[in-house]
């Protein structure tokens, strides 16, 4: 009889069986609902990170939104502080410039001053004196010099302005220039969303760069930089104030000095002028008395010929009777008339040579004090001569230069312009 073969192999039992069956129905369900719980966890996560990504790429971009504003209202300060500083440097340039030509300006009285000494120099004998000329034309160029060293030392301190100025200016450049990239940069972050062009993944996004700084020191720089600009601008209005005031001062003090210099020096002029009239009139009054004086001496001389005869005829009468003979040599009154009438003649042609050689000394005296008047005349002539081309020379500053007149602003007051005028002698 056949036999069935049986395939060798361990064999389970029927409970073994069963069992086997549960369990892998047991670890079905636990790994259906282990499964399920993960992806019940899953969708939470989901949603929750989800939201937070939504919620926090909302807040990075109020945070931008917010910073942006806040780099905003900076650039505008910074850029309506550069407004300012501009033109405060245009203003103080101006200044500059006006006070430049004050200071240019001083040369021609300057010169003009120092020619006029030059000229009165040249002045001879008694008319070189020190009068109120010279001591106003040595004043006023004392006024001249202490006018060009104030406006000198002014266009330096405006110079010293302007350089702090202009560096103001390029510390307000670089910022309000870094605050506009960083514009640039934020408001390119502000437009980028998920669906942009170009994103990925960066290395070490997060780390900090060099030389970053924080809020507080950020805000405190570009502080420091519009609060730096206002102090040097109101260096700057002060300076320019200071300015003006001094260009108008400089301004009167020279027109006052160059209007006393006129008046002494015409009034110098007019005693010149006087002097030398009354030089004239003493030089032809000298004449008229040395010419009578001559007339006089001629007579005395005329006078004294005159004599000659009648003293030769009495010393030849009275020869000619010492040769009476015997007693008729008498000395009788014709003895003593003849006698008498000699002695008379040779006492008046005494007195008469006495009076010639005096008028001779009184003609000789008068001739050199007639010599002395024309010279002095001559010196007089001379020294008007000068006076004249000095005042020619001062013609030259008829017209003084003009003050600079600045316009008003709210920080400066202008100077009323003094008109130039002289003082003429009556």
């Amino acid at each position: 009889m056949a036999s069935l073969r049986v395939k060798p192999g361990q064999r389970l039992t029927v409970s073994d069986w069963h069992t086997n069956s549960h369990l892998i129905s047991s670890n079905a369900e636990r790994q259906r609902w282990g499964s399920h719980c993960t992806r019940q966890e899953a969708q939470g996560l989901r949603s929750e990170t989800s939201n937070k990504t939504k919620w926090d790429e909302q807040d990075t971009c109020t945070r931008l939104s917010d910073r942006i504003d806040e780099v905003t209202k900076w650039k505008d300060s910074l850029l309506k502080c550069l407004e300012d500083v501009d033109t405060e440097i245009k203003a103080l340039t101006t200044v500059k410039e006006s006070t430049e030509k004050a200071l240019a300006a001083t040369s021609l009285p300057l010169d003009v001053a120092i020619e006029c000494l030059t000229l009165r120099e040249g002045r001879r004998g008694n008319d070189l004196v020190r009068d109120p000329v010279e001591a106003e034309l040595h004043k006023e160029v004392e006024v001249i010099d202490r006018a060009r060293k104030v406006l000198q030392q002014k266009v330096s301190q405006a110079f010293e302005q302007l350089c702090l100025l202009q560096e103001v200016r390029q510390q307000l450049t670089f910022d309000l220039r870094h605050k506009n990239e960083a514009l640039d940069v934020d408001r390119s972050c502000l437009s980028l969303n998920v669906n942009s062009a170009g994103l990925s993944l960066k290395l070490s996004p997060s780390r900090v760069p060099p030389g970053s700084t924080d809020p507080q020191q950020w805000e405190k720089f570009s502080y420091y930089n519009c609060n730096r600009a206002q102090e040097e601008m109101r260096a700057s209005t002060q300076l320019r104030e200071a300015m003006r005031v001094i260009m108008g001062q400089t301004h009167n003090e020279l027109e006052a000095q160059h209007v006393a210099c006129d008046f002494a020096l015409r009034k110098r002029h007019r005693e010149v002028e006087r002097a030398r009239d009354e030089l004239h009139w003493q030089q032809s009054n000298m004449k008229e008395e040395i010419q009578e004086m001559e007339n006089d001496l001629r007579g005395l001389e005329d006078d004294l010929q005159a004599k000659m005869a009648p003293l030769k005829l009495a010393h030849t009468r009275l020869e000619t009777r010492t040769y009476r003979p015997g007693a008729d040599l008498c000395r009788d009154q014709v003895q003593h008339g003849l006698t008498d009438e000699v002695q008379q003649l040779e006492g008046t042609m005494t007195a008469l040579k006495q009076k010639h050689a005096q008028s001779q000394d009184v003609l000789h005296a008068l001739s050199q004090q007639l010599t002395h008047i024309e010279e002095d005349i001559a010196c007089k002539t001379s020294s008007l001569s000068l006076e004249r081309r000095s005042l020619d020379t001062r013609s030259k500053l008829i017209v003084l230069p003009e003050k600079h007149v600045p316009e008003t602003d709210t920080f400066n007051r202008t100077l009323s312009p003094v008109k130039s005028r002289q003082l003429e002698l009556a």
